[in-house]
């Protein structure tokens, strides 16, 4: 019986993916809840799975391709074998360039390489040539690639040390296909500056109170929960108790309506292999401490793994973004849309500040809020601010919700 390979269903905000890798070919023998192929949408790349055993009959979707929702991508012969797969086309029903097509491919023509191959390639400055392919008639696969790089030690694997310098007179250039994912990132970003009235307001925060509480409680703090304290769950903390107090920085804007928001779903900006992510902490009013960060470490190794699903990066109310983690010292984060507002983190260093009539040095971080000034006003986006700032220099607020 043949069986329907289908696109999986895709969000309302999402109206087509690309067909990025093929892990199986024509006449190859597929397990119920293999990875057939995956598909590149513009938030994240998704798995399809066998829902049968049994022979891929045909591919209808190849890579690169754009398909919709629900598109049958491939044809699978349920119970067959590979040694018993569907006959061949006849000459008829075969088109000509596949049938001159030569049995063996060779694995450093570009033309053979699907997309998310030649992407790590050029990232990771690697010659095709130079990986063994194990797909069909010798064809790189992603898994080739990846695992070649694991091979390499941990400064080549980045692809630094392998990049020439260029000598006197060179004029070099590479150009790599712009991911779906990079694409979205770019178009929504402009969409921001376009559509909203951005504005960023800044202040600063003594993070002693805080260094000192995750130094005194860190180890008890793991061993009971299984997870490091980090600074993270503080802000995320801090940042539910100023948006309980100003509203219109949960909201959003819809035509000429402003949608109030009675729920916390904050989004944590993070990098990963194929660019911006923003995974979305659900209710986080209702998190521990612990909860927070056990959250922010699984959705960390997902972003790095290419796992995040689509429901783990949908919605949001508000964003937390931290430059810090590269060494950003000041800057002025962009909205996510249809946020009203973003806040920015960046590095801690020791600076001189008067405290008691005294100059001391304390460990300071600056704080950005990026908000749409249709919806928020000044004085709110100062005073929202005032309160992350009171609520991190003296953490018992958090806990006595003052």
């Amino acid at each position: 019986m043949s069986v329907e390979v289908k696109v999986p269903v895709l969000p309302e905000s999402v109206a087509d993916a690309i067909v990025a890798t093929w892990h199986k070919q024509v006449g190859d023998a597929v397990s119920i809840d293999e990875n057939l192929v995956d598909i590149e949408t513009e938030k994240v790349v998704l798995e399809v799975p066998a829902t049968v055993d049994g022979v891929i009959k045909e591919i209808r979707a190849e890579e690169g391709a754009t398909v919709g929702e629900q598109e049958v991508i491939a044809i699978i012969e349920e119970g067959a074998t590979a040694s018993a797969s569907a006959p061949e086309p006849s000459s008829e029903e075969k088109p000509a360039a596949v049938a001159e097509e030569p049995q063996a491919a060779n694995a450093d023509d570009a033309d053979k390489l699907s997309p998310a191959v030649r992407k790590m390639l050029a990232e990771n400055n690697l010659e095709a040539s130079s990986i063994k392919g194990t797909g069909k008639n010798g064809r790189l696969l992603k898994e080739d690639v990846q695992n070649a790089l694991k091979a390499k030690p941990a400064s080549a694997a980045s692809g630094e040390a392998e990049v020439k310098t260029p000598q006197a007179g060179e004029r070099n250039e590479r150009r790599v296909p712009m991911t779906r994912l990079r694409s979205t990132i770019a178009r929504r970003l402009k969409e921001a500056q376009d559509t909203q009235a951005m504005l960023t307001t800044f202040n600063d925060v003594n993070m002693q109170a805080v260094m000192d509480l995750r130094k005194e409680y860190k180890e008890l703090f793991e061993k009971k929960h299984g997870t490091r304290l980090g600074f993270m769950s503080f802000f995320v903390k801090a940042a539910v108790e100023a948006l309980r107090r100003f509203p219109a920085v949960n909201a959003s804007i819809d035509g000429n309506d402003i949608v109030y928001h009675d729920y916390y779903d904050v989004g944590i900006a993070a990098s990963s292999p194929r660019g911006l992510v923003v995974p979305v902490l659900r209710d986080v009013d209702q998190l521990s401490f612990a909860g927070v960060e056990k959250t922010i470490g699984e959705y960390g190794k997902k972003a790095k793994d290419g796992k995040l699903t689509m429901e783990d990066l949908v919605g949001g109310t508000f964003t937390i973004s931290n430059g810090g983690t590269f060494g950003s010292m000041m800057s002025t984060p962009i909205v996510n849309p249809p946020q009203s507002a973003i806040l920015g983190m960046h590095r801690i260093e020791d600076r001189p500040i008067a405290e008691n009539g005294e100059v001391v040095i304390r460990p300071m971080m600056y704080l950005a809020l990026t908000y749409d000034h249709r919806i928020i006003d000044g004085s709110e986006s100062v005073l929202f601010l005032r309160t992350i700032k009171e609520c991190l220099e003296d953490p018992a607020r958090l806990l006595l919700e003052l």
